[in-house]
């Protein structure tokens, strides 16, 4: 309390009795590729007196660059041209299908993606990435440790890519499009954590040598366009809308035409499907790698909300730690996050008819008995109705006698 030695008006600055939770970002992707040491960067724009271009250099390997737009991504990592043609295509997919953000790591050489360790190790350090892929990266190990680092930190997933050509087995001819020829590892808890997605896209390009344009066209992974999606749902909907029924711009065609009666032997298993309907190109799955014991995150929007809802409630309350753990702190906390739901559940994130079917949040001397305050701990209990997807939309139509 301040101390008043002579007569008059004071006036104090109280602070506020709930701080406002603000939400964090979802949106923000993490790509993992290969650009060669060698590459041929784009020319500067200004000439040399003699008319000549001094050329870009390429950004070092190993270390992680915040990428805003594609002109950014080709000055560091160079234009969609050679060796880096996955990554590149990734990157403009991204922004293409409406990423705004995206941090990038190069490796010198696909030998150098078999373990990601020093490069998730880099990504575990920012905050901020809440998507994470590696264009191409079709291996047991390299969905094994994308998935493990998405669940070790929590606040993030990982979009995968399907086996480009699936097979039973590595010496058959035929296709086998299963579950298991699809996707490299089985469905576990970790797989709560990431999502799969296939087959492969086909898209167009130009490249211009020696002043020479010309048209080339691919089948690329689909992660990256996919993360795009990812942004541009959340922007215009919201984290909790699980991103599907997209339309993936940039795609002219897929490298396998999937239907209903394969797709009924793949969704089940959480494998995702990219399908064309009527010439529109579409993500036509939206389930994560979970497995049984992880029911409750099957769905790509539970997964990430949940993701979010964790990120924003454990930033927006750091001003707890250190006060007196007292029943007037035990209403702040309350009113806090109460607060925060409460606008969660009018944007539509949250199930029920009224905010109190929607959530609770206790925070009370039933969750703090004196025990819990000894160990110095101050212990809320918060519970959320998510929304879930429309995944199977049912029409029962009868025939009825006019009159």
């Amino acid at each position: 309390m301040p101390t008043y030695k002579s007569p008059g008006v004071y006036v104090e600055d109280v602070p506020p009795s709930v701080r406002p939770i603000a939400g964090v970002g979802t949106s923000t992707a993490g790509f993992i590729g290969v650009v060669p040491n060698d590459i041929v960067m784009p020319d500067k724009p200004a000439p040399k007196a003699d008319g000549t271009f001094d050329r870009y250099t390429v950004f070092m390997a190993g270390k992680p660059l915040l990428v805003t737009s594609w002109n950014e991504f080709t000055i560091n990592f160079g234009e969609i041209k050679g060796a880096n043609a996955i990554l590149a295509h990734a990157v403009f997919g991204f922004f293409s299908n409406g990423g705004t953000r995206c941090w990038v790591i190069r490796v010198a050489a696909q030998a150098d993606l078999e373990s990601l360790t020093d490069e998730l190790n880099a990504f575990a350090a920012i905050d901020e990435i809440a998507i994470v892929a590696v264009p191409g990266a079709t291996s047991a190990a390299q969905h094994d440790a994308l998935l493990t680092h998405c669940k070790t930190l929590g606040d993030r997933v990982a979009v995968l890519d399907g086996v480009q050509t699936p097979k039973a087995n590595a010496n058959d001819t035929a296709l086998s499009f299963t579950p298991a020829a699809i996707s490299p590892s089985a469905r576990s808890a970790a797989g709560s954590f990431g999502a799969i997605y296939f087959p492969w896209i086909e898209v167009q390009w130009t490249e211009v040598e020696n002043q020479v344009t010309t048209t080339r066209r691919r089948f690329v992974p689909p992660s990256g366009h996919i993360a795009g999606i990812y942004a541009r749902s959340d922007a215009t909907r919201g984290v909790f809308k699980t991103p599907a029924n997209e339309v993936v711009l940039g795609a002219l065609s897929l490298e396998h035409r999937i239907g209903r009666s394969i797709q009924d032997g793949l969704n089940p298993d959480g494998i995702n499907v990219i399908r064309e309907f009527n010439g529109a190109i579409k993500v036509w799955g939206g389930r994560t790698r979970a497995d049984s014991n992880s029911n409750e995150f099957q769905y790509v929007g539970v997964r990430r909300y949940m993701n979010y809802l964790r990120e924003s409630i454990d930033e927006g309350t750091q001003w707890v730690v250190f006060e007196p753990n007292t029943p007037s702190l035990w209403k702040r906390i309350e009113r806090t996050i109460t607060g925060f739901l409460t606008n969660e559940w009018r944007s539509g994130a949250l199930f029920g008819e009224s905010a109190q079917r929607a959530f609770f949040v206790r925070c009370n001397a039933d969750t703090n008995p004196p025990d819990v305050r000894d160990l110095g701990r101050v212990v809320t209990e918060i519970g959320v109705a998510t929304v879930k997807p429309a995944e199977f939309v049912i029409f029962r139509i009868e025939q009825i006698a006019g009159g």
